[in-house]
């Protein structure tokens, strides 16, 4: 594997991805690494590329609500509240997956998905043809990057292929909410704020009350 080659062709980014490819690529926030998440072995890849400690379920990006949506065993009612008010961008909703996911990505029977505010990201997931993961791009415990640049080194010699989409905004990590059977539970806090969302919750779903 590596050193990894540079491009700013998303279509080639992609072709590379249903190959089996792990590829560092921009988010709404810092530089991701993915990998299709219907392929285990690069799934695995990923994983073993980033350090990144067993037992510790690895998040994904969807190109619209549809792809997302997919993901689920059915669709809670605030996670279409939340994704209908937020998506594109920084939330990301944990619920019951699928069955066939790979471990890393639904350990525990669930699975973390947003769809980004980065349209760069959205394509990669749409011409790649699935969902793609979405961790930041640094060996577990390092800062994650904001430029194509300034990726580790180690991470480089480890990975495929880098897209370069220029500097991204950096900021918070994206909130990350479980929507499951009860309410909704905050698991991360992060660019959208949990005020934020519990008021567009109470405000769009019916109450539970008598």
């Amino acid at each position: 594997m590596g050193p990894a080659t540079f491009t700013a062709d998303v279509p080639l980014a992609a072709a590379a991805l249903r190959r089996g490819a792990v590829v560092a690529y921009p988010t709404e926030t810092f530089y991701g690494l993915g990998a299709l998440a219907t392929l285990p072995a690069a799934v695995a890849r990923l994983g073993e590329a980033k350090l990144r400690p067993d037992g510790k379920p690895l998040p994904l990006v969807a190109a619209d609500e549809g792809m997302a949506f997919g993901l689920w065993d059915g669709v809670p009612p605030a996670a279409l509240v939340l994704a209908r008010a937020f998506w594109p961008g920084p939330l990301t909703l944990v619920a019951r997956a699928v069955q066939g996911l790979p471990d890393p990505v639904s350990l525990g029977g669930t699975v973390a998905v947003r769809v980004p505010g980065s349209a760069q990201a959205r394509e990669l997931c749409r011409l790649a043809g699935g969902p793609l993961v979405s961790t930041s791009a640094n060996p577990s415990g390092g800062p994650p990057p904001v430029e194509a640049g300034g990726l580790d080194p180690w991470l480089l010699a480890r990975i495929d292929l880098v897209l370069d989409g220029g500097r991204t905004p950096g900021g918070l990590p994206s909130t990350v909410v479980e929507v499951g059977d009860g309410a909704p539970r905050l698991l991360r806090a992060g660019a959208v704020p949990w005020s934020v969302l519990e008021g567009v919750l109470r405000s769009l779903l019916p109450s539970r009350g008598g």
